[in-house]
């Protein structure tokens, strides 16, 4: 019986709990002071929004539009893979830039987004533009100082005074002896003409031997001791350094033949070989700053004393010569030379100039990004420029921009591509309506290449191609570039491989190819004429 009390009132004590359980959740509930008055949901409201409005410059899309990341120009109504590359679809978002009164086709980004793509702009000013132009080229002695030392008379080379080149000559040295048969009788008829007393054969003998260039003080040795000798020996008649030699000992020689060259290196030419695309920005009298491989770190100054007035048919450039001093004699002959030219573009004055690395360029159009001001979000909008000559590092432009306007210049592709994503006006997409999704199967195609191609006729493509220096490096370039159809073309040294974007419906690998055959350059499908490949300069000669 104890027991059975014990267990009522446990039992009473549990609903006892169960009832004040419920009654406390109802209360939780339903009590009036639960229930957000309108000024408490409006306060709790703008906190919200307050509390994000710096961390959300990108919403989802309401159409629920998804895309490709590698390809933008993909557009579904549903999430999938990529018909392309097969990576997984992301949303399609848009910029929350409904709040400013913006441009509808300008990109917003965030403080953290513009930091991680490391976004830099700078105000354009207008300026009188100044192109670098790069050359390169070897020292050569200069011609005017170079003589040919030569054999005056007919004979065999009895001994040689200078028997290899590159040796230092002065002025009246003995070159060489040599022997001659018409000297001796020449001689012999000097002396039968002073035992006979006869004025005018003595001159004539004596004026024959000046014409063999023997001195007044050899013929009047040979007058006085009335002894003669076959033998003569050929003086310098310049001082420098011996270039070549055309002769050895025992050979024999016509008269007139050339022994020896010399030149006087006190004075050198630097001849570098300028792009005909160069050539309108080089004028005679341009300073000009060379460097020396042999001489790392010391620069050279001279002037443009002459430029070719011919281009060479097969390399497309024109000799352009600088003279140097070289009084110690350190420029030698063949040694590689790279020059700067800044050449002042005279017709371009008081024109924009913008690094290069604002612009992007498709071939057809070129772009920058405008920041945008008086907008609290960082907002930039794409617009279109007409570009002039480049300057290396830089380009003119003559239509687009105006003074004092902020331009991005560094993280312009990171800008076009979200608004790629966004399905605004980008780079490759021209007309807005990337934006648009694409439904089912529809735009599809069964090859990836050809779902690009419907988008934009940009191909890329890459084969190897032979080259040894930075001059083979812009002959390259400028051979595809040539080719019809072809966009960009960039050659690197370091693996042998030219990487090309064209338009696959105007031309194709082959012809680029073949173009950059004719130029001298052997590739993966065609292998230059050896004529073209004997021409380019020494420093390009890949096949050695």
């Amino acid at each position: 019986m104890k027991k059975i009390k014990e267990w009522f009132k446990t039992k009473e004590i549990r609903y006892t709990l169960f009832a004040l359980a419920g009654l406390f959740l109802g209360w939780l509930f339903f009590s009036p002071s639960s229930t957000p008055s309108p000024a408490n949901d409006e306060q709790h409201s703008h906190d919200s929004i307050e509390g994000h409005t710096h961390s959300h410059d990108l919403q989802q899309d309401e159409n629920g539009v998804w895309t490709c990341s590698m390809h933008p120009q993909i557009k579904q109504d549903k999430p999938g893979k990529c018909p392309i590359c097969g990576m997984d679809l992301i949303p399609l978002r848009k910029s929350g830039n409904n709040h400013e009164n913006v441009d509808p086709s300008a990109i917003q980004l965030s403080e953290e987004a513009i930091a991680l793509a490391n976004v830099q702009t700078s105000r354009v000013s207008k300026e009188n533009p100044v192109k670098e132009v790069r050359l390169y080229g070897k020292i050569a002695p200069d011609e005017r100082s170079l003589q040919s030392q030569t054999a005056h008379v007919g004979g065999r080379i009895e001994s040689l005074a200078v028997d290899f080149t590159g040796e230092t000559v002065r002025a009246g040295q003995t070159l060489a002896t040599l022997y001659s048969p018409e000297l001796f009788t020449a001689q012999q008829e000097l002396i039968e003409a002073l035992k006979m007393q006869q004025p005018a054969l003595i001159k004539a003998a004596r004026e024959k031997l000046r014409l063999w260039k023997m001195t007044d003080a050899q013929i009047t040795a040979i007058e006085q001791s009335g002894t003669i000798s076959p033998t003569v020996e050929i003086k310098s008649n310049t001082s420098g350094i011996v270039m070549s030699k055309r002769v050895s000992q025992g050979d024999y020689v016509s008269q007139g033949a050339v022994l020896f060259d010399v030149a006087n290196l006190s004075k050198v030419w630097a001849m570098f070989d300028a792009y005909e695309t160069d050539l309108p920005f080089l004028s005679k009298g341009d300073p000009v700053t060379f460097t020396m491989q042999a001489f790392p770190g010391k620069a050279f100054k001279g002037r443009i004393a002459f430029i070719d007035p011919i281009v060479n048919p097969t390399s497309r450039t024109s000799r352009v010569r600088v003279e140097v001093a070289n009084p110690g004699m350190e420029l030698k002959p063949e040694m590689y030379a790279t020059a700067i030219v800044d050449a002042p573009l005279k017709g371009y004055k008081d024109q924009i100039v913008v690094p290069q690395t604002a612009v992007l360029w498709t071939g057809k159009r070129s772009i920058v990004y405008v920041k945008q001001p008086d907008t609290t979000t960082p907002t930039f909008l794409m617009r279109e420029v007409e570009l002039g000559p480049s300057l290396g590092n830089a380009y003119v432009i003559l239509k687009g921009l105006a003074d004092g306007e902020e331009i991005v210049t560094n993280g312009v592709f990171s800008i076009d591509a979200s608004a790629q994503l966004e399905g605004k006006t980008s780079m490759m997409n021209n007309d807005g309506n990337a934006a648009h999704p694409m439904t089912g199967h529809a735009g599809h195609h069964m090859h990836g290449e050809t779902a690009a191609q419907s988008t934009t006729p940009s191909k890329h493509a890459m084969f190897g191609v032979k080259g040894a220096c930075d001059m083979c490096k812009q002959r390259i370039e400028e051979a595809a570039k040539s080719v019809k159809g072809v966009t960009s073309a960039s050659w690197e040294k370091e693996n042998q491989m030219v990487h090309l974007q064209f338009n696959p419906a105007q031309t194709s690998v082959d012809a680029i190819a073949k173009a950059i055959a004719e130029a001298g350059h052997d590739n993966d499908k065609y292998k230059a004429d050896d004529s073209i490949y004997n021409k380019l300069p020494a420093c390009c000669k890949y096949r050695q």
